[in-house]
């Protein structure tokens, strides 16, 4: 198979595109030829040597996610055939053209969505669906912020929140990514350059405050994160793109309002987990995107041959919504 290859940790120049073994299926197990793949902050991280992945996957072949098609299947495979068109979530490779996936993980492709937009569903919607309804139990009629609103999981969760019938606030860098966001459901967009989101939701909300934060950003919002929540409020953190150190914590304002805080992650999680929630996500989520009703937001395809460039795009934070990789072969 060829991969994009980390040779060294550094920056978007130590990719190779590489030949190597093909993976061998297991009995429970598809061996998928993925069509695509698309970008996340932990493969810059994981790039730079500072995420490895967990055991049984390369640490120089990153790739959360892929969507392609079944070439082959383990002795015990049922549910799964050759030409089967699927997405998943992986532990690592998918930047390779050849990835094994068991088989309660595999995802059937909706008709209307193509290969490149299913690349960009199973790591940022598992993330938001599981965070914002799993995690903090999202119910209809309640309020959320969401924070980086044009981000994988800002896109996801915007959506998924509006469907269940809740009120969303967002907050982003530009004016552009707030329309953008607002044509997915966003309700109240909030430019962090320009407003404090907390006073805005205490304007917006008479002081009340949302029922939900999901943060990606950490220690710089934690203390206006508590502020914009409500009583009996849950904040779900799930990035610290802006640290993950809080020097000065106020317990009190948990104690006051009976806080939930959750942190969470899928990448380390076992295998039955992660199957059991990949099940829910296509029992409640899948056929809204077979509908239509939710939509894949893909910024850009690179071809992997462009790897670095995909990952200095990353970098610049200009895209909205995913960065795809698309496979050649």
């Amino acid at each position: 198979m060829r991969a994009a290859v980390v040779t060294q940790p550094g920056g978007p120049e130590v990719f190779e595109i590489r030949d190597l073994d093909d993976p061998i299926p297991g009995p429970e197990d598809a061996l998928i030829a993925v069509r695509a793949t698309a970008l996340n902050r932990a493969d810059l991280m994981q790039r730079m040597g500072r995420y490895p992945g967990p055991p049984g996957t390369r640490d120089d072949v990153p790739g959360l996610e892929m969507a392609g098609e079944v070439l082959e299947v383990g002795d015990r495979v049922t549910a799964w055939q050759p030409g089967d068109r699927v997405m998943a979530l992986l532990g690592g490779g998918g930047y390779g053209s050849r990835v094994v996936v068991h088989e309660r993980m595999l995802m059937a492709i909706p008709s209307n969505i193509d290969f490149g937009q299913a690349a960009s569903i199973p790591e940022v919607f598992l993330t938001a669906y599981d965070a914002m309804m799993g995690q903090c139990e999202l119910q209809p009629g309640e309020s959320a912020l969401i924070h980086a609103a044009g981000s994988g999981v800002g896109t996801a969760a915007i959506q998924i929140a509006s469907v269940a019938g809740c009120r969303t606030f967002g907050t982003a860098g530009s004016a552009e990514k707030l329309s953008a966001a607002a044509k997915l459901g966003l309700d109240i967009g909030i430019n962090y350059h320009e407003d404090d989101f907390a006073q805005v939701i205490a304007d917006q909300t008479d002081g009340r405050g949302v029922d939900v934060v999901l943060d990606v950003i950490g220690a710089p919002y934690w203390d206006r994160n508590l502020a914009s929540l409500a009583v009996w409020g849950r904040m779900v953190i799930v990035g610290t793109l802006g640290g993950g150190r809080v020097e000065a914590m106020n317990i009190g304002a948990l104690m006051a309002k009976r806080l939930r805080v959750h942190g969470t992650v899928l990448r380390a999680r076992p295998l039955e987990e992660k199957a059991a929630l990949t099940q829910r996500f296509v029992d409640r989520v899948v056929p809204h995107l077979a509908s239509g009703r939710i939509v894949p937001v893909v910024d850009r395809v690179f071809p992997l041959e462009e790897v670095a460039e995909a990952h200095a795009y990353m970098e610049s934070n200009a895209n909205f919504g995913k960065i795809v990789l698309r496979h050649g072969e």
